[in-house]
């Protein structure tokens, strides 16, 4: 009985996720999609547990140097208070608990500070299916730069107009890339 209520509940669990894109993100929509970041909303369990090595993996630098000075500070006064040392740990092992919460608010925050801009949200059943529905979502609003490999006058991809793209080489879809075809090339 114990076990089932654990799959059912599972099973309803969903994930969300926020999109976000590099600056400066200039080409395909395809290039531009393989850059994009996904952001879980959620407890992170990595944060919590090793909360300077996260960070510093993360390549948050600033809020390293926060938590550093914090947690500096916050011994030198809870010791000059008198607090006991188990004390200090305890109210330390409280701000990484609550620093694994706001992980993924961190991780957006240093996102912005570098300039990246949000794309959007996305909820799912897990990442993959996630990603799947954001895409689906995402690609077809975005601009063609691109239509079978022309390239504008001034070095970049543009979307060839409708008399122009059927002259072009034939296109074959293979996945995400588009290829022209290895006869006419």
């Amino acid at each position: 009985m114990i076990l089932t209520f654990l799959h059912l509940r599972d099973a309803d669990r969903m994930v969300a996720y926020t999109v976000h894109e590099p600056p400066h993100s200039g080409g395909d929509r395809l290039d531009r999609a393989e850059t994009l970041v996904f952001v879980k909303d959620g407890f992170n369990f990595m944060a919590a547990l090793l909360t300077p090595i996260w960070m510093l993996v993360n390549r948050m630098w600033l809020a390293f140097g926060v938590y550093l000075a914090g947690m500096i500070g916050l011994g030198l006064l809870m010791s000059a208070l008198g607090a006991s040392d188990a004390w200090v740990a305890l109210v330390q092992v409280a701000i990484n608990i609550l620093i694994g919460f706001e992980a993924d608010s961190l991780k957006r925050w240093t996102l912005e500070r570098k300039g990246w801009t949000s794309a959007g949200t996305v909820t799912g059943r897990n990442s993959t299916e996630c990603e799947r529905r954001f895409f689906e979502d995402w690609l077809p609003r975005q601009e063609v730069l691109r239509v079978g490999g022309e390239a504008s006058l001034s070095g970049g991809f543009h979307a060839a107009s409708p008399e122009r793209a059927s002259a072009s080489r034939p296109v074959s879809r293979v996945g995400w890339f588009s290829r022209t075809s290895q006869a006419d090339a």
